[in-house]
């Protein structure tokens, strides 16, 4: 499979990224700043490219069979939260100039339901200063459930996504928090990479939204 991965240099973009290359996939992968990218590989082209410049992305995206938009942003600047909602559209935009069908976003957990009509972000203990980052993933899930003519999945990690060891044993859930015994919900970057590619190679959640943990 031919994957095109945005935001590949992130915490979570590198892990997708080695996990589809270690798989035998051919990878491109795009990032702002192209030269930090340190993995190596026959299969692996880095692309200078910005998520927000549609026509850019297009041609970047086009003849891949799926692309990953695994965007982030600069966690100490707020002001930079609200492009996810704009960045989904013109990941989907894109995808429709180059005819990918196939998207899958790495998203939030805020929008996951942690009681009937509650959403982890509307809780009360859900910490202040990640509630606008949350919401703009919550509306970018909404950007996505209108892209009927796409194949898109929308996946959120755990509440808590980490960095850990690479054990490709958890469970998936769809829209409510998976936890374990202790009422954890927890994820590392490297099994949430692995149950991406699953869902790449084994599509289970065409036009949904699921989850992963422990």
């Amino acid at each position: 499979m031919k994957i095109a991965i945005i935001g590949a240099n992130g915490n979570i973009g590198s892990r997708i990224l080695e996990e589809a290359i270690n798989r035998g996939h051919q990878v491109t992968g795009i990032a702002r700043n192209p030269e930090k990218l340190q993995f190596k590989h026959a299969n692996l082209t880095f692309v200078k490219g910005d998520a927000l410049n549609t026509d850019q992305l297009a041609q970047i995206i086009k003849g891949h069979d799926a692309v990953v938009s695994s965007f982030g942003v600069d966690w100490s600047k707020p002001e930079t939260f609200p492009v996810f909602s704009v960045v989904a559209q013109s990941v989907i935009d894109a995808a429709r100039q180059a005819g990918v069908k196939r998207i899958i976003n790495v998203g939030g957990a805020g929008s996951l339901e942690v009681a009937p009509g509650l959403q982890l972000v509307d809780s009360p203990n859900f910490p202040p200063e990640y509630k606008l980052a949350a919401n703009e993933q919550r509306h970018s899930l909404e950007v996505f459930r209108k892209a009927n003519d796409l194949d898109w999945t929308f996946f959120s990690p755990a509440i808590i996504i980490e960095p850990g060891t690479r054990t490709g044993k958890f469970r998936l859930g769809k829209d409510n928090p998976v936890f374990d015994d202790y009422g954890n919900s927890k994820i590392t970057y490297d099994d949430y990479a692995v149950a991406l590619i699953d869902e790449l190679e084994k599509p289970q959640f065409i036009k949904q939204r699921f989850t992963v943990g422990y």
